[in-house]
């Protein structure tokens, strides 16, 4: 059986930016997922400053597509703002397998099935054992399902359906796109240019609200792409989507059981007005190899649970002032 003082499930980055602090800090960890990296994964693809910060990412020697945004096309049924504020796009197929890399940690393709305790151990499918065991493996993640999912049940009104392509084209509008609530949308879809001719577009919505008012999300997709259309953002593609649902910040706060802990996606982070995932990621993984390390209290309550404040947003578009999320 194989074993280490700390195994990661997942190497997305939560899981990553785990495993990337504990090896800095001398401590012997594993990361399991079921996949091998570079692999495809459903997102956006939208960094904000903080991220960069908490990764202490250098932005001159980070080796593949990265671009900033100075700002953000904000479109609302009645009016449309564009705030100043620096925001980035990265490419989710090359940013995790490098954050991964970056880590140093080993790394196994295994798809975890079960997880029982053994006195103070983890074992791992009869596998793996370990003192302290991070689930970071996104929404389905089994050490959610395995150790959590009765402490912290998932609130149904807090689950967002998705869909999403990401391609590469030649696109002449550099900018970000976000059309909010557009045709009665309980959310928002998104156009997110990507370095060197790759383009993110995608659509997301409260699945509640959604089959409260009788939608579906496919129909949400087909105005947005004639939009791309009608605009000239998006021509001539024919577009094959793929869709995905995860969680946004609910009251459900268990975190930690013991020595296991969720993190990201797992512990259902993202964030209530833009649904943002990949800040509320690193974060939380930052923070629970500080608990491990140091012993501090894996508390995630001050992971903010909105990407924006809503009045400062609208303050630096009508003052003109850069937009900061501190």
């Amino acid at each position: 059986m194989k074993s280490a003082d700390v195994i990661i499930v997942g190497g997305g980055p939560a899981g990553s930016s785990c495993a990337w602090s504990l090896k800095r800090q001398g401590v012997d960890c594993l990361v399991l997922d079921k996949e091998p990296f570079p692999r495809s994964k459903l997102c956006a693809g939208w960094i904000t400053p903080e991220v960069v910060e908490d990764l202490e990412l250098d932005i001159a020697s980070y080796p593949h597509r990265f671009l900033s945004f100075k700002k953000l096309h904000f479109h609302f049924p009645v009016i449309g703002l564009s705030p100043p504020t620096l925001q980035h796009s990265i490419r989710r197929y090359e940013f995790d397998a490098w954050l991964l890399e970056r880590s140093a940690a080993p790394i196994d393709i295994h798809k975890v099935q079960t997880i029982r305790q053994q006195g103070e151990e983890y074992i791992i499918d009869e596998q793996y054992r370990c003192s302290y065991l991070i689930g970071a493996g996104g929404t389905r993640c089994p050490v959610y399902r395995e150790l959590f999912r009765k402490l912290s049940p998932r609130a149904s009104k807090k689950q967002i359906v998705a869909l999403e392509e990401e391609f590469p084209y030649d696109y002449r509008n550099s900018k970000c796109h976000l059309w909010i609530f557009d045709k009665q949308l309980p959310g928002y879809s998104w156009y997110v240019p990507k370095a060197d001719g790759y383009i993110n577009i995608g659509i997301g919505a409260m699945a509640d609200k959604l089959k409260t008012q009788g939608g579906d999300i496919k129909s949400h997709w087909d105005h947005l792409t004639r939009k791309l259309e009608r605009k000239r953002l998006v021509r001539g593609h024919d577009f094959k989507p793929k869709g995905y649902s995860y969680y946004v910040r609910g009251k459900a706060e268990i975190f930690r059981t013991g020595n296991a802990f969720i993190a990201g996606d797992a512990a259902g982070l993202a964030t209530k007005d833009m649904a943002e995932g990949i800040g509320p990621a690193v974060k939380s993984g930052l923070m629970a190899a500080d608990a491990i390390v140091n012993g501090a209290a894996y508390d995630l309550s001050g992971i903010s649970r909105k990407s924006f404040d809503a009045k400062r947003l609208m303050l630096s578009w009508l003052l003109r002032r850069p937009y900061s999320a501190g």
